[in-house]
């Protein structure tokens, strides 16, 4: 099946604006998408006031920008993106040191698009960026997909399958924890790249019972196995419990194949790569 077209950024020479106040987060950014996209015009501002400036100067296709900054936050900045108004689609990612935390407690808006944490290092930080820039499938990579719906999943398969990626459907939690653990490696290791369940599914038990039984009873952290949570429930207090209980992400529904794809790679990417020191070591 052919993989379909998910770049974020449609251009072949983008101008990206990368904000941060420290000159080496700005060079490292930098340094990635002058690989991925060799013609990227880098427009790069130590605060709130250059991000201003840059916006008034001309539209740009994907923004980065730190949580703090010398002069403000990156919420005025992605505030900032939204009120220039000159495009429909304008990537803002949050580039930060405690950014699950902010994103645990839900004080991330509307205008924030992703984030990415910075304790996750500089191999990850270029696996993040190229899921933007670049996305490319991976082959094979085992995805165990939760959902008791067979008309949704019948659609959300297929928007994993064009990534090439290999998806096994369970109806019910029940019948997800039959298959991992009739499916494991011979070292205990799981079968599965990743989990993708929804958070209200039909039987006695639901999505964060899942969530808490691969977290706590087979012990699989989110590097061994990570989880993303589809859900379309608002409610902050309910978000923050799947991700303090050890999801990885959440996917909000209804599902748009581009975040869901982008999500996925994301953590089938990361969770290969080995330890790295933070950006800001």
């Amino acid at each position: 099946m052919a993989a379909r077209d998910l770049r974020h950024l449609v251009s072949d020479a983008p101008r990206v604006m990368v904000v941060d106040g420290s000159k080496l987060v700005r060079k490292l950014i930098g340094d990635v998408l002058a690989r991925e996209l060799p013609d990227t015009q880098l427009v790069a501002c130590d605060g709130l006031a250059s991000a201003r400036a840059a916006l008034a100067d001309g539209p740009v296709d994907l923004v980065t920008t730190a949580l703090v900054l010398p002069d403000g936050n990156g919420l005025e900045v992605a505030r900032a993106v939204r009120a220039a108004g000159q495009q429909a689609y304008v990537p803002v990612i949050v580039v930060s040191g405690n950014a699950q935390e902010h994103l645990e407690s839900r004080s991330f808006n509307e205008d924030i698009t992703d984030y990415f944490d910075k304790s996750l290092g500089h191999s990850a930080l270029a696996a993040f960026i190229r899921g933007y820039v670049q996305p490319q499938p991976i082959p094979g990579a085992r995805v165990l997909y939760v959902e008791d719906s067979r008309v949704v999943a019948l659609a959300t398969k297929r928007m994993l399958e064009h990534s090439g990626m290999q998806v096994t459907h369970a109806l019910s939690v029940e019948e997800a924890l039959d298959v991992l653990a009739a499916q494991r490696e011979q070292d205990g290791s799981p079968a599965f790249d990743l989990v993708l369940t929804d958070v209200y599914l039909k039987g006695e038990m639901e999505g964060g019972d899942l969530l808490a039984h691969i977290r706590t009873k087979l012990g699989y952290g989110k590097r061994r196995l990570p989880v993303l949570v589809m859900t379309g429930d608002a409610n902050a207090k309910n978000q923050s419990e799947l991700l303090r209980a050890g999801a990885n992400d959440l996917v909000m529904k209804p599902i748009e194949e581009r975040p869901l794809v982008t999500k996925a790679l994301f953590q089938l990417r990361v969770s290969k790569l080995p330890e790295q020191r933070t950006l800001d070591a």
